[in-house]
């Protein structure tokens, strides 16, 4: 699939200005209105119907879609045949891609004071220009460490605070026991990586006024891609890929003692290594730097009003309701089982226990909350799947050969740039 090529009208770049383009006037309808929404969320139309009771004068129609590709390909279909919904959740990453090919409408006047209810990292994925808001934050993914308790504690492990401290202890497993590892570098995984970068300062993309720049090759990448390199050459840590039997396998049986993963992580491992259940804790990821407190993010997606909607307001007040009313987000948590981007909802009633798999940590979601306000900021570009795609590809070729990982990040930032020229983007430098 081709996301960047699919711009109708690469003049609408100029909504990144902050100027008006493209028709975008809406003050309310007056009288019943119906609403249509996308989302692939598992029972989301239970929040929807909360909604409809309420309010009567506005009704949504939910319409089940596919999440990841599928979704964006029909989004982006649907925006040119002049059919899309009112409103359609979003992964934060794909946000400049709907933007840049008209789909999604600024509701910067809609919002209220919407911003202070989520951590200024998760509303600046939802901003672009300055000032213009295309999305409500509905759930985030922020970034932690989770490790056997019980495997650590029988090899004598601390928990590391610092990266350092981490490829310390991977390197103390190895020689206490061969036949373990603390993790793995995983090239087929580009938000894993993506989300360690932020947490290091990486900055992929930026905008000024109408023009571009791509720094996927920054400082703060090459750190990133040098650190975890030494480690798979050295052998250390492993270098296979997450999400296949022989990892499934080696998080059941103990062969790795830790996994760098977001807040979803209990679900994957309540699925995957069902049998270490109560045997895992949950701590920060380690720091860069000695009393940093910073994280990524790994995932995390937002409820957008298009811009082909005839009611704009009202669809961007059920937004603002369903990501920060507590009934609404409470009843997120427990059918959609999402982790909530409000700030409010992260200490609601729906996370007062920790999750099954954790529950000896009754800290887990009094935890999650404070490291998921460290998030650090980052700006996505309009063809994240380039970038991705040559990740998977030059990464995953790095990896097997276990080498130097330098040369992959370049190939990043050539395959996205090139690109984005060819898609009409004008880029600084």
């Amino acid at each position: 699939m081709k996301r960047s090529r699919l711009l109708a009208s690469v003049f609408c770049l100029f909504l990144l200005t902050g100027t008006a383009a493209c028709g975008d006037d809406d003050d309310g309808a007056k009288g019943p209105v119906e609403l249509t929404f996308w989302s692939w969320a598992p029972n989301i139309e239970k929040v929807v119907d909360q909604w409809n009771a309420a309010n009567p004068d506005i009704k949504v129609t939910f319409n089940k879609q596919a999440g990841g590709d599928e979704m964006l390909t029909k989004l982006l279909t649907a925006a040119k045949a002049n059919e899309a919904p009112d409103l359609a959740q979003a992964e934060y990453q794909v946000l400049p891609t709907l933007v840049s090919n008209n789909v999604l409408t600024d509701i910067s006047k809609y919002v209220g004071d919407a911003k202070s209810k989520f951590a200024d990292g998760v509303w600046g994925q939802v901003t672009l220009g300055g000032n213009l808001v295309y999305a409500v934050p509905q759930d985030s993914g922020p970034m932690m460490l989770y490790y056997r308790h019980d495997l650590f504690a029988k090899y004598g492990l601390t928990v590391p605070k610092t990266w350092d401290e981490f490829a310390a202890t991977a390197a103390a497993l190895r020689a206490k026991d061969p036949s373990k590892y603390l993790t793995t570098f995983s090239a087929n995984d580009p938000g894993w990586f993506t989300g360690l970068t932020q947490q290091a300062g990486g900055k992929w993309w930026g905008y000024s006024g109408d023009t571009w720049s791509v720094t996927v090759n920054d400082a703060a990448t090459k750190k990133v891609a040098g650190y975890w390199s030494d480690l798979v050459a050295r052998g250390v840590v492993d270098n296979k890929p997450m999400y296949t039997p022989e990892w499934n396998k080696a998080l059941s049986d103990g062969t790795l003692l830790a996994w760098p993963s977001a807040i979803w992580a209990p679900g994957v491992l309540t699925g995957n290594a069902p049998g270490t259940k109560g045997l895992w804790t949950m701590a920060p990821l380690p720091q860069w730097s000695a009393g940093e407190n910073r994280t990524g993010n790994w995932g995390g997606s937002s409820t957008g009003v298009t811009r082909s909607s005839k009611h704009k307001a009202e669809a961007a007040k059920f937004a603002v309701w369903m990501n920060t009313d507590p009934a609404a987000t409470t009843t997120l948590v427990k059918e959609s089982g999402i982790y909530p981007a409000a700030r409010d909802a992260q200490n609601g009633p729906a996370l007062k226990q920790p999750p099954a798999f954790f529950a000896q940590q009754e800290s887990f979601y009094v935890d999650a909350k404070a490291i998921a306000e460290t998030a650090a900021p980052f700006v996505w570009g309009p063809n994240v799947n380039v970038t991705y795609s040559t990740y998977k590809d030059a990464f995953g070729k790095a990896a097997a050969a276990k080498s130097p990982f330098g040369p992959a990040v370049d190939a990043m930032q050539e395959a996205t740039v090139a690109d984005m020229r060819k898609s009409g983007f004008k880029l600084a430098g």
